[in-house]
C-alpha cells in the first residue's frame, strides 16, 4: 500500500484498517495456509506474506467468509482509480526444494521464520553444502 495523498489522512485510514483484521482472521486459522509475513511501514507499506501454496492465497482472497473479499471489493469502488492509495500485489511460486534461508546473528525473519533454516557450520559454509539439505523448522513463536 501507498499512500499517495497522505495528507487524505481518512482515505489512507480506510484502506489501511482492512489488514489488521485480515491477519488476525489469518493467525487464528492455520488451515488457511499462510505460513507468515513480515510488514514494513512507511508512506509506501510492505508486507511479505508466505503460503502453502497460490491455491491457498487465491482461496483466502475469494472467499465470502474471509475478511478480504468486501474490503477489496470497496476498495476498488470508493479508492481505487482515484489515486490518493496505491496497493500492488506480486505472487512468485517457488518450489520448497528451491529456496535457502541463512540467518547468521540474527533472530529467524521472514522466510526462515514461516518455514526453517539451514544452519551454517562445519559442512555447511558454502551454498553447494548447504543446498538440498533439509532445515531446521522455526520454533515456535519465533
Amino acid at each position: 500500500m501507498r499512500a499517495n495523498r497522505w495528507w487524505k489522512v481518512g482515505t489512507v485510514a480506510k484502506v489501511a484498517a482492512a489488514m489488521p483484521r485480515m491477519l488476525r482472521h489469518l493467525a487464528g486459522n492455520p488451515a488457511s495456509g499462510m505460513l507468515g509475513c513480515e510488514q514494513w511501514f512507511g508512506r509506501t507499506t510492505v508486507m511479505v506474506s508466505y503460503w502453502e501454496s497460490p491455491e491457498h492465497l487465491q482461496k483466502f482472497a475469494a472467499d465470502r467468509e474471509s475478511p478480504h473479499l468486501e474490503p477489496w471489493r470497496r476498495f476498488m469502488k470508493e479508492v481505487a482509480g482515484s489515486g490518493d492509495v496505491g496497493v500492488w500485489h506480486e505472487t512468485y511460486h517457488v518450489p520448497a526444494e528451491g529456496i535457502e534461508t541463512i540467518y547468521n546473528g540474527m533472530p529467524l525473519f521472514g522466510l526462515a521464520k514461516a518455514t526453517a533454516q539451514v544452519a551454517v557450520g562445519p559442512g555447511s559454509n558454502t551454498a553447494r553444502q548447504r543446498i538440498g539439505r533439509p532445515g531446521r523448522s522455526a520454533p515456535a513463536g519465533a
